[in-house]
């Protein structure tokens, strides 16, 4: 919401000197989300003025259509003579008030203005666009005026070019903020000012001769104000100081009608829309949706209508989606040529209503239309507001087009009782851990609207434009910020003597700094996933993935999903970075995946009033799907640079495996790799890995080469690397804390041994026979190199491995060392048909 410091001056009589940024401040220290101060008009200084053009020269010697003009400025000049200005607008014509810049004047972005000679004129200044005063991005043409301001005024006060704007993030609890009259009311309180209210006016009552209205569902629509304004202008052009407003606003000046209504929405925080009278046929009705029912809403879009959809209709369909966006078939039309209506429109019924939050949001996101107005149902909009709306819109309309209010005024109400809490005293105490009072807690409750009756016990009547506070704990937040989070004393908590982390946290922390410390970054990720990245990823339809969590109120309809791994996160993440120029990239990230089983029950809803029994805590753990902790992470690039130590060493599919080592070793626990074929990874480069659960070898998670259609799905480098491995599965797999390695004092006996083996068996499994045959005196072992060529034969391969030998008690001999190194060999020869290479 974007509120300029002069209009919130109408409402609040700020003190003189005070700057936007100490508006903001006060309003930040109150808990709202100022982002920017915009600075309109820095660096602005004039002349600029009014100037009425009095002859056009065409030059039709150039390439593009120059025009040489003679523009009255008045006594902006000094001399009172008519200013000559090259311009290549064609929107004006002679007898036009345009906005002129003369010499010596500096536009936004210390743009000087001077006399120059261009296209064979002396051009004395500019006459100027809305893009070049900082009014907008409009370069179509120049300002045409209205013709009723002299030449000579200043443009600078006309078109109130120096201003400051508050552009504030809107929290979903704090819709009211989505109006001057709420941020003016928080800058009144913040600042101990009285507020004007600009909803406080003399509202016409309700009569018999208003439109017919009715209302099917009071439940989704309770309050619904229709008048009718008669005698409309047609021609009648919004002033410049509503145009404006709504730009400063960020909203775009359209037509008189419609700029009323979006100017009343932003002064009072409640959507209208402005229907042609004429085109109305029979009662006005505001209803569910019929089946397939169809609307051409005014962005163009035929839309098909949900049964859900809560919609504005009269005798011949719809004619609105309500709270979201209204019909083209009833649009207001303007006079003049490419309006379809010659005459334009003379008579219009204005709308104020007040529809149901959940109804509204539910409308906007199942037909992707997210409008101003809906952004405010969404959030809750005042229902006491809809009267004033419509009376401030009927007034305007009567001033600026010269229309007539009819004396009827249509108001179907469903009554509804104010909500009460009762709350103790002492609440924003016993909360905050300082000890407000009573007369603190009353007046801030006050000032926030609220009715507060009683002693130790309130009675607190909330006021209509805040349906956030539903309880206690709302009423005590109000109280501590307008008191001042800065006021609360830091005190840190005192945990019980005993109690730290689980062995799953420090396995977490573990594994995050020992991927950090080998040259990961951490690139945590939203937990939400689309369906279509499982096709993306190449998964086949019946992977236990493609099995998803979906989401009632999703952040993003493109991401309705929790994710069930951690790769598409992660390799977006690298997709990004890689486009930015970062191209050699090891990112990582640990985190729950949600895996249903198909098993869950159905969720109910826990009270707030009380903690949950047992039985509760369990039937909601019953409804949740499985959430094991992962780890994974993602290569692309040279994982060593290039430097004079020699080339760069791209990234390989074994780095992701000694990834996934490197993650087990912090568990404790040896991981097994085997070939294997599984998505999304190359099906010659990947590796299932495998560890001992319990005695029974269990899959722990996959690593290797991303399938080179994944990559160009996903718009990734060639050859990216990935692993990602179960981390809870690892703590099953480790037998305790990680005992630090005996360090002997004896030296060690290395032994090199070479095997030829068929090109079909694991290194895995020569490495187990290894282990198997060397016995306890073996210290390491490390596969150095892998060969293969014509000496070998085809289908054979030879694997060269490093045994260290060391015993803990004496030095070994050559003897000894040569004696497990034979046992190792004879065992892979017998379990791996390996040979022994000379």
């Amino acid at each position: 919401m974007r509120a300029p410091l002069s209009w919130l001056r109408e409402y609040v009589d700020l003190p003189a000197g005070e700057t936007g940024r100490d508006v903001a401040a006060k309003l930040i220290a109150a808990g709202l989300e100022v982002e920017t101060v915009d600075q309109l008009g820095t660096g602005l200084s004039g002349p600029l003025v009014v100037g009425k053009v009095l002859a056009i020269e065409e030059l039709t010697e150039f390439k593009k259509p120059i025009r040489y003009c003679q523009v009255d400025v008045g006594q902006a000049n000094g001399t009172g003579e008519p200013q000559n200005l090259v311009c290549g607008a064609r929107n004006f014509a002679v007898g036009d008030k345009v906005v002129v810049v003369l010499p010596g004047a500096v536009l936004p972005g210390n743009f000087a203005i001077s006399a120059r000679r261009t296209y064979g004129k002396l051009s004395e200044g500019m006459i100027c666009s809305a893009a070049e005063l900082g009014m907008g991005e409009d370069h179509d043409g120049i300002i045409v005026l209205p013709p009723e301001y002299e030449p000579g005024t200043d443009a600078i006060e006309l078109l109130q070019l120096v201003d400051e704007v508050l552009d504030i993030a809107v929290t979903p609890d704090r819709g009211y903020c989505l109006s001057l009259r709420g941020i003016a009311r928080e800058a009144a309180t913040a600042y101990g000012l009285p507020l004007r209210d600009p909803a406080l006016l003399d509202v016409t009552a309700p009569g018999e001769y208003g439109p017919a209205v009715e209302v099917a569902d009071p439940a989704v629509c309770d309050r619904f104000t229709a008048r009718a304004v008669t005698g409309v202008r047609p021609e009648a052009r919004s002033p410049i100081w509503l145009r404006r407003r709504l730009q400063k606003a960020g909203m775009r000046p359209i037509s008189l009608a419609v700029d009323i209504t979006n100017y009343v929405m932003l002064e009072l925080g409640q959507p209208l829309h402005a229907y042609d009278r004429s085109r109305i046929e029979g009662a006005i009705a505001v209803r569910r949706a019929e089946p397939g029912e169809k609307i051409v809403t005014l962005d163009g879009v035929k839309r098909v209508l949900d049964a859900e959809d809560l919609i504005i209709a009269d005798d011949a369909g719809p004619i609105g989606l309500a709270g979201v966006m209204g019909g083209a078939s009833t649009e207001i039309a303007d006079a003049g040529p490419g309006t379809g209506d010659g005459e334009g429109t003379r008579e219009i019924v204005i709308e104020a209503a007040h529809f149901d939050a959940v109804t509204i949001a539910r409308t906007a996101r199942r037909h992707k239309l997210s409008s101003e107005a809906s952004r405010r149902f969404e959030r809750g909009v005042d229902p006491q507001a809809a009267a004033a709306a419509a009376q401030r819109a009927a007034d305007l309309l009567v001033l600026l087009a010269g229309a007539t209010a009819e004396a009827g005024v249509t108001e179907v109400r469903h009554a509804t009782e104010p909500r009460a809490i009762t709350l103790a005293a002492d609440h924003p105490d016993q909360v905050a851990g300082v000890t407000y009072g009573w007369e603190t807690v009353v007046r801030r409750l006050q000032q926030v609207g609220c009715d507060v009756a009683g002693t130790d016990e309130l009675t607190v009547t909330v006021p209509s434009w805040r349906p956030d506070l539903t309880d206690p704990n709302d009423l005590a937040e109000e109280v501590i910020r307008l008191e001042g989070y800065e006021n609360l004393p830091s005190t840190l908590p005192r945990p019980p003597a005993g109690r730290g982390l689980t062995d799953r946290q420090r396995l977490h922390r573990r594994v995050g700094r020992a991927l950090a410390g080998a040259g990961y970054v951490e690139a945590p990720n939203y937990p939400f996933l689309g369906e279509a990245v499982f096709d993306k990823l190449g998964l086949p339809a019946d992977d236990a993935r493609r099995r998803t969590t979906r989401l009632l109120n999703p952040l993003s309809d493109e991401e309705p999903a929790l994710r069930t791994t951690l790769l598409p996160g992660l390799l977006a993440t690298l997709r990004r970075n890689d486009g930015r120029g970062s191209h050699d990239l090891a990112l990582f990230e640990t985190g729950l995946v949600f895996r249903p089983t198909g098993q869950e029950q159905p969720a109910i809803r826990l009270g707030v009033d009380a903690r949950p029994t047992d039985a509760e805590l369990a039937a909601q753990d019953a409804s949740l799907p499985r959430q094991p902790r992962h780890a994974a992470a993602v290569l692309a690039g040279a994982c060593e640079r290039a430097g004079w130590w020699g080339p760069a060493r791209p990234a390989i599919w074994a780095d992701a495996v000694e990834a996934a080592r490197l993650v087990a070793r912090e568990a404790g626990v040896r991981l097994e790799a085997v070939a294997d074929q599984h998505a999304p990874w190359h099906p010659g480069r990947c590796a299932a890995l495998y560890a001992d659960v319990a005695g029974e070898r269990t899959l722990v998670g996959h690593a290797g080469e991303l399938h080179p259609r994944v990559t160009k799905a996903l718009q990734l480098p060639p050859r990216t690397c990935a692993m990602e491995l179960d981390l809870d599965v690892l703590e099953r797999a480790a037998t305790g804390a990680v005992r630090a390695p005996h360090v002997s004092t004896f030296p060690v006996a290395t032994r090199d041994v070479a095997l030829v083996v068929d090109s079909g068996v694991p290194a895995a499994d020569v490495e187990a026979a290894l282990r198997e045959g060397a016995g306890e005196l073996l210290e390491s072992l490390r596969l150095f190199d892998v060969f293969t060529g014509e000496q070998l034969g085809a289908g054979r391969k030879s694997l060269a491995y490093a045994l260290r030998f060391r015993a803990s008690d004496r030095t070994l001999t050559a003897e000894e060392a040569s004696a497990a190194r034979d046992a190792a060999v004879a065992a892979a020869v017998t379990r791996t048909g390996a040979e022994l290479r000379g």
